[in-house]
């Protein structure tokens, strides 16, 4: 059996979508495709079944499930000890983390935790939140780096990973300015003229915290999604472009609202307070992995 074979499958029962499966694999969909029905045919047993409403997990595809994340993270933290005791380990620390976080967040504060050159080898795995998940859960992390928020979060297990706050992030809405200075999409809209909202795709980790907090707003908001991506920077760009206002990490847009090239979409009520916190795993880590993690929690206030 193929190790891919197993993150195949997780990514499958995370999009129940072999489209958007083999996407977030980066395999074309017949390839994709082949590989589930080798881990069927290993397995001797379907796994799958495909319903009007998306991919379900049959009762084998459930047990299954239950137990391939461990073992696929078992297997790459054998893989890493062997490489280790080969001598031919590379990157001695790896972390996954959102896009958003690679390019704000995580430069300063990995570079205020230890210098690079006396860490070693440091492996930074950027992707959406649903890969950087899968990616932590396989095991091809030491650790997960993401936003948080209590009401939403992450699909871990607290039996099986442990975390703490290393910041916190303001989501605020944002729309370029009209020549006055307003915005030119403003919240809450009304109905009739919804405001034009720039949306997280499905996989994003900001667009679950903004899709869970939006029942919440008073007045509740009129919207209409006319654009979706899993990158902020992709949102802030069309945002900037006038094409509708898109809830943005403030230290990302801080310097497009001294500018003026973005201006506040609503009132501050309308802002989504979030943690960003750093994942682990319950088991012992590399000695690499636990200096880091001594070392983040020593440096943490939060």
């Amino acid at each position: 059996m193929d190790l891919d074979w197993l993150e195949d499958f997780l990514a499958l029962a995370e999009a129940r979508n072999f489209s958007r499966a083999a996407a977030a694999r980066h395999v074309t969909q017949p390839a994709f495709s082949r590989r589930i029905q080798a881990l069927e045919a290993w397995m001797g047993t379907p796994l799958v079944s495909r319903t009007p409403q998306g991919v379900v997990l049959n009762a084998a595809g459930a047990a299954v499930r239950a137990q391939a994340a461990a073992l696929a993270r078992d297997l790459q933290q054998m893989r890493r000890d062997a490489l280790k005791a080969a001598g031919r380990e590379g990157a001695a620390l790896s972390i996954a983390a959102t896009h958003a976080l690679s390019f704000t967040f995580f430069p300063g504060w990995v570079r205020g935790l230890v210098p690079l050159e006396k860490a070693g080898p440091l492996n930074l795995i950027s992707d959406s939140m649903a890969a950087s998940e899968r990616v932590f859960l396989a095991g091809g992390a030491d650790f997960l780096l993401c936003h948080t928020q209590a009401a939403l979060p992450p699909r871990l297990r607290p039996e099986d990973f442990i975390s703490f706050a290393v910041g916190a992030e303001l989501l605020v809405p944002v729309s370029a300015p009209e020549a006055g200075g307003g915005p030119r999409w403003a919240l809450p809209g009304r109905a009739g003229a919804p405001a034009r909202l720039l949306a997280y795709a499905e996989a994003s980790g900001l667009g679950r915290i903004v899709q869970a907090a939006l029942p919440g707003f008073t007045p509740p908001p009129w919207l209409e999604t006319v654009f979706t991506s899993p990158l902020a920077a992709a949102l802030q760009t069309m945002a900037r472009q006038g094409q509708g206002l898109a809830w943005l990490p403030r230290t990302m847009v801080a310097e497009d609202m001294a500018a003026a090239r973005l201006v506040p979409a609503g009132p501050e009520s309308f802002a989504i307070p979030v943690e960003i916190r750093l994942f682990r795993p319950q088991r012992r880590l590399s000695e690499t992995a636990e200096d880091f993690w001594r070392a983040a929690i020593a440096a943490s206030s939060f």
